[in-house]
């Protein structure tokens, strides 16, 4: 995952934490707006998602998170 969006997912899920708890979930699509306005980045987002982490469709902010700081 490039480090841009590395960097805006974990600022996304650090908010998500702030606003809602660490019991907070969310999918990738919420690392983007309502708009379909950048395929590649939202690909390259569920490709770490879905094929190389096979996470499910929600999954807890706080461990989204986690991994992306941890460089996975």
């Amino acid at each position: 995952m490039r480090p841009s969006l590395r960097a805006k997912a974990i600022a996304i899920c650090d908010d998500k934490i702030a606003k809602k708890g660490d019991g907070v979930g969310l999918s990738f699509y919420a690392f983007f707006s309502n708009r379909n306005d950048d395929p590649e980045l939202l690909m390259e987002a569920a490709e770490w998602w879905i094929r190389t982490h096979a996470l499910d469709h929600f999954e807890k902010a706080a461990r989204i998170r986690d991994m992306l700081k941890a460089g996975m």
